[in-house]
């Protein structure tokens, strides 16, 4: 082999040494075996994140039968390529036979077709597109080089079609992400709206436990999707950030003030019931048991009167203030007990009076009731009183009798009045000299023969008749 021929094999062939390979004068046909499916795929696999990796594709050799149509081996051993009746030099493969030669060439192309059918693999599984356009563009370079024999035209079409399909996976990609950032963007935007809500309702009104609690989870969905979720960009993100802050350091604002008032307000509350829970107190051991009683209602106005203090504190505060007028009503209760046992006796003894009483009804004869009465008041008097529990009822039961003489006398008095009297004697000889007048008017009527007239008489004499018949009936009762 001349130098120039060297030469030559070294500048057509310079991928030869460097991809390991032996030397063209090593080669022997035992020697030519084809790269396994997974050294293709580890060899094209994409830097960067890990994706899922489509399956190797079955090799393909390309026969040398089908490969003559698209390359020729000069007889020192230079490979052509030919394209469209055209030759293009492709590298020399000296001291081996043509279909040697022609077979070294063929393997490169098949090793790009391999690889090329990978890469349509991952396109048609969708695997993240990372770096599809480098290892096309790499994979372009090489069928460009024109350094194998096969049916270039083809592997070109086909490298044409994967940058289309690489271009609309890229925009599909693009389109998923930007939903991906849409939604995104719309949850953290409501966790801020609803930590904005929070934050700016009435401090009064809110409940503070269970907003803390929620404005905590909030917080935490928040440290969720700054780790998890899809980057929104810094200027957005610092954005919602700002104003989530700004919510949280607002609520939290309020939070201690409010409890902080709420502080103050039970100590001023817990001060105004431990003045009240003194003069309590202080009232317990008081035997005066009217007043007391009194001042223990007024205290116990008070007391609904004044505001709350914390739950713990009211509920002790408001067993203390018991507890005094407990002492009180207990002592007034015990000593109301001693009383009414003193009084049983003097119970009986009413009793028995009542029963007296009763006895004189219905009243017939007035004075003899009045006098029985004024005899039983007088004994009444004498025993004195009688136990709480029943004084209502004895004194109900003497009252009744009490009642039904009233009513007798008024009865009598109302008989006895003299005007009344006078008036219905007035009115007597009134209708009494008008019936006389009416007797003497039909009579003459009757003389006359006049009907009309003796109609008309007729009925004014019944009528004054039955006013006389009533009002004779009246003074019969004044009798």
């Amino acid at each position: 082999m001349t130098d120039s021929q060297k030469s030559d094999d070294t500048a057509r062939t310079p991928a030869t040494e460097a991809e390991g390979r032996p030397t063209p004068g090593s080669i022997k046909p035992s020697m030519m075996a084809r790269p396994t499916p997974s050294a293709l795929a580890t060899k094209s696999a994409p830097s960067g994140s890990p994706a899922p990796v489509a399956p190797a594709p079955a090799v393909h050799s390309t026969p040398l039968s089908e490969a003559a149509k698209w390359g020729r081996v000069a007889e020192d051993g230079h490979v052509f390529l030919i394209l469209d009746g055209e030759e293009h030099p492709v590298g020399q493969y000296p001291d081996a036979s043509a279909e040697e030669a022609l077979a070294y060439f063929v393997r490169k192309y098949d090793d790009v077709a391999a690889q090329t059918a990978l890469l349509e693999q991952r396109v048609e599984a969708k695997a993240p597109s990372t770096d599809m356009h480098k290892t096309l563009e790499h994979l372009r370079a090489q069928v460009a080089e024109r350094h194998m024999v096969g049916d270039v035209p083809a592997l070109e079409a086909r490298l044409n079609s994967l940058d289309e399909a690489i271009t609309g996976l890229q925009r599909a990609e693009k389109e998923a992400h930007e939903a991906q950032r849409s939604a995104e963007l719309a949850a953290r935007e409501a966790i801020v709206a609803e930590a904005e809500a929070i934050a700016a309702k009435d401090p009064a009104s809110v409940q503070w436990k269970t907003s803390s609690a929620r404005m905590n989870e909030l917080f935490e969905n928040w440290k969720a999707a700054q780790k998890n979720g899809v980057r929104l960009g810094r200027s957005t993100e610092d954005s919602l950030w700002k104003r989530f802050r700004s919510a949280r350091t607002v609520f939290d604002r309020h939070r201690r003030a409010y409890f902080s008032q709420l502080d103050s307000d039970n100590a001023a509350a817990k001060a105004a019931k431990e003045d009240l829970i003194a003069q309590a107190e202080a009232l317990s051991d008081s035997t005066d048991w009217g007043a007391t009683a009194g001042e223990y209602r007024r205290l116990m106005d008070q007391w609904k009167a004044s505001k709350r203090a914390s739950r713990k504190d009211d509920d002790a505060l408001w067993a203390r203030f018991r507890a005094a007028q407990d002492k009180f009503f207990a002592a007034r209760q015990e000593a109301n007990q001693a009383i009414d046992k003193e009084y049983e006796g003097n119970l009986a003894a009413k009793e028995a009076l009542v029963a007296e009483a009763q006895a004189l009804l219905p009243i017939e004869d007035l004075a003899a009731a009045r006098k029985g009465l004024q005899s039983i008041r007088d004994r009444w008097e004498e025993i004195g009183k009688v136990p709480r529990g029943d004084m209502h009822r004895i004194e109900g039961g003497l009252r009744k009798v009490e009642d039904a003489l009233k009513a007798a006398e008024d009865e009598q008095w109302r008989r006895s009045n003299p005007e009344t009297k006078a008036r219905t004697n007035s009115a007597l000889s009134q209708l009494e000299s008008a019936i006389a007048g009416l007797e003497e008017d039909l009579a003459k009527a009757e003389a006359d023969g006049n009907q009309r007239k003796i109609e008309e008489a007729r009925e004014a004499l019944d009528a004054r008749k039955q006013w006389l018949d009533t009002l004779q009936k009246s003074a019969q009762d004044f009798s």
